[in-house]
């Protein structure tokens, strides 16, 4: 699943081998895409391959104190929350609904700015005054869509300009499953792409449900193939629409190709009429990368519906499970498989693979080596080869603990990088229960003690099972962002706990709110560990921020990220370090651009030693990741994206903020 309201194994499927290639000189070299629009920030992570990393330098550790709002954007795109009456399920016609969240990373290419808002509206600025030019309505439904989010948009450019309409056309998904191509200079739907302009995604997945099947995340782009997956929505039934990525022309919208989730030589099982794809497979909910030079294209894979039972997956060789929670990489030609590395086995605590695999060029022992960075909720780190697959350090696998939950199977290891080490490597037990008053503590306690934790990887019980770090990660989709001058990679970190309760299918009328499972014999209660007045039961930090050296994978700094000041009453903004969603953004000057936190500050770090350098007040909390370019008259803009999070206390928002040097545009040097 993606962000949460909480209420052939390692490398291909060689177990129970430690995998080992020689840990000698690493050097790091530019991103793969770096030199693309390079002024701009054309791609939703800066480049084709992520990395959300600016070779900019205007704005610098030196001056970077004197930024101040520059000009502000709002959609008017805001749900509140919604109550739902006594016994709905979440999701469901009057059930509860969560408050709408900002999460988007706009986009800038040809001096205009583009974002979508939660509601999926499309609007295009000027990138220097922020003024609007156009703006696009898809109008979507989202009465009945719980997580209302849309974290970008794409570009693609007509290699031969002719100045006909569509040569420029953005790329958007919606929250009812359409991939819609608009002209980047008007906002009209490019009516020569699918039907009117758009293509509904949902024809080929049988039945599916409202608010089921949605596109939360931009579409990649690879020559003249616009590429996209899905997110479906976690526990609600084994039978969920499939996770099928799809590939089409940009031109057209004819569909190139297809990878359907299956094991190797297994034929999809189709039920429907209509129905072309598997239901029940992973999904690929968040960002994917291509290698535009080796025509590759890496997808992160989440687990198999639903999340916290797999009883019915089939076997741990050959089930559904083959390449959930993995990266994948796929010939940009084909869709076929060229290699998979999987991050879980058997996945059981939602723990996908989250973040964009994130590309970087290396010299290893005098070679040029082209690398992947994948971090995972588990707060691991895998670092491969990015053209087989293969770790650059030693993974090890590790036996981990079984289960008894009737129904259930196990997988008796798990896949642990040596280097870099974990970022979570905190314990969860009675004795490390936390409270701000002896009471809360004492509450933590029990609540603890009643539950099972066995470390990372204690499977999902009735009895209840601690889970660390919690199902929203550790890393998320925010992270990571890649220095490629000094050789840091930084992460966003949550350091948080959750407990799982499997119910019996008799008991699950008694639990109205539990994620339903329908069509196995447990319904589920995925829930934050939390102590009775809401904090959490483990000591802060609960959010940090954090840099690794790429060549050697040691920890250079780690850093609390944000305040309990907007989460707390007054005296109690002292707490460091309060849990966020979002990502960074690095800058060749040496900066990290964050927000991510618990409260309402967005703010810069050093690259170098982790120190605050800047914050700025916002109007509520972000749950993006900042972006940066440089304007057409020499002002380089650095742009957040802050509207709450549904997890959160912070109210729901529209801001589009954008800060700069006071002055005329240009009046800091490159």
């Amino acid at each position: 699943m993606e962000d949460k309201t909480i209420t052939v194994p390692t490398h291909l499927h060689t177990a129970g081998k430690l995998l080992r290639r020689s840990a000698a000189c690493i050097v790091l070299a530019m991103p793969a895409g770096a030199g693309q629009a390079q002024n701009h920030w054309s791609h939703y992570g800066a480049s084709p391959g992520g990395g959300h990393y600016s070779p900019l330098t205007q704005v610098n550790p030196g001056n970077v104190d004197q930024l101040e709002l520059l000009w502000e954007h709002r959609s008017g795109d805001i749900r509140q929350a919604r109550e739902g009456t006594p016994g709905s399920a979440f999701g469901e016609r009057d059930g509860p609904l969560p408050q709408s969240s900002l999460q988007t990373t706009p986009i800038v290419v040809n001096d205009t700015l583009y974002y979508c808002t939660p509601f999926n509206r499309v609007f295009a600025l000027d990138a220097a005054s922020g003024r609007e030019r156009w703006v696009y309505d898809p109008r979507v439904d989202v009465s009945q869509v719980a997580l209302t989010n849309c974290r970008g948009v794409s570009s693609w450019q007509d290699p031969l300009p002719r100045g006909a309409a569509c040569e420029h056309r953005i790329f958007t998904g919606t929250l009812d499953g359409r991939l819609i191509a608009l002209d980047g200079r008007t906002g009209r739907p490019c009516e020569d792409f699918g039907e009117g302009g758009q293509l509904d995604l949902r024809a080929d997945l049988g039945t599916r449900r409202p608010g089921e099947y949605a596109i939360t995340s931009p579409p990649a782009i690879l020559g003249d193939l616009v590429i996209t997956g899905a997110q479906v929505l976690d526990n609600r039934r084994t039978d969920a629409p499939g996770g099928v990525v799809r590939a089409y022309n940009a031109r057209s919208g004819e569909l190139v190709w297809y990878w359907d989730p299956l094991p190797p030589g297994t034929d999809p099982r189709l039920t429907d009429p209509g129905q072309r794809y598997q239901k029940g497979t992973t999904n690929v909910w968040s960002i994917i990368s291509v290698d535009p030079a080796r025509k590759l294209v890496f997808v992160p894979t989440g687990n198999s519906t639903p999340d916290y039972f797999g009883g019915l997956r089939g076997t741990l060789d050959n089930g559904l499970d083959y390449y959930s929670s993995s990266v994948v990489a796929l010939d940009g030609a084909s869709g076929e498989v060229v290699w998979h590395f999987q991050a879980v086995h058997h996945d059981l605590w939602d723990f996908d693979t989250p973040s964009q695999p994130t590309l970087y060029d290396t010299v290893r022992d005098g070679k040029p080596l082209a690398a992947l960075a994948q971090p995972t909720k588990m707060g691991h780190l895998f670092l491969l080869d990015r053209e087989t697959g293969e770790p650059l350090f030693p993974v090890e696998e590790r036996p981990v603990p079984g289960g008894d939950t009737p129904g259930e199977y196990y997988a008796p290891t798990q896949p642990f990088p040596t280097r870099p080490a974990t970022l979570t490597p905190e314990v969860v037990s009675a004795d490390t229960a936390w409270g701000i008053t002896p009471w809360e503590k004492a509450a933590c306690r029990e609540q603890i003690s009643r539950a099972r934790w066995q470390g990372l990887f204690t499977p999902p019980s009735i009895q209840g099972s601690i889970t660390y770090p919690f199902q929203g990660g550790g890393n998320n989709w925010g992270s990571p962002a890649i220095d490629p001058q000094r050789g840091i990679i930084v992460l966003r970190t949550n350091h948080i706990a959750g407990i799982i309760h499997l119910i019996p299918r008799q008991a699950c009328d008694q639990h109205p709110q539990a994620h339903p499972q329908l069509g196995t014999p447990f319904c589920v209660t995925p829930e934050v560990l939390l102590s009775p007045w809401g904090l959490p039961c483990t000591a802060p930090p609960w959010n940090t921020l954090d840099a690794l050296d790429l060549a050697s994978g040691e920890k250079l700094w780690s850093v609390p990220l944000g305040t309990s000041r907007d989460m707390a009453p007054f005296p109690f903004w002292f707490f460091r370090g309060t849990p966020g969603v979002g990502g960074p953004t690095v800058t060749a000057s040496g900066l990290v651009f964050i927000a991510g936190s618990g409260d309402h500050n967005f703010r810069a770090f050093s690259t170098a030693t982790g120190e605050e350098l800047w914050s700025a007040r916002m109007p509520t909390t972000s749950a993006a990741t900042p972006m940066t370019y440089l304007t057409a008259d020499g002002r380089q803009i650095v742009v957040i994206a802050a509207g709450g999070h549904w997890s959160g206390k912070s109210a729901p928002a529209d801001h589009i903020l954008a800060y700069a040097l006071p002055g005329e545009p240009g009046a800091g040097t490159e």
